[in-house]
């Protein structure tokens, strides 16, 4: 495997922020973003373990999503 998407958002209700692979149940947080890129990255090597080097991703993507809401 090739590569790995995180889909981030911000947590509205606790603060910092939520990340989750798309089509991997994979899901971490982290409070700053410094936080979150750790966490990312020992979500995934405890995901695909040590022994599988070769179907751990060589690139993770973070995909940050951001609601805004306009009022009229």
């Amino acid at each position: 495997m090739r590569e790995i998407i995180f889909e981030v958002r911000e947590d509205e209700m606790d603060g910092g922020f939520v990340a989750l692979a798309l089509g991997y149940s994979i899901a971490t947080q982290g409070d700053t973003l410094e936080e979150l890129r750790l966490m990312v990255k020992e979500a995934v090597k405890c995901h695909f373990g040590d022994g599988e080097a070769g179907q751990a991703p060589q690139i993770i993507r973070l995909h940050f999503v951001r609601d805004e809401v306009l009022t009229a």
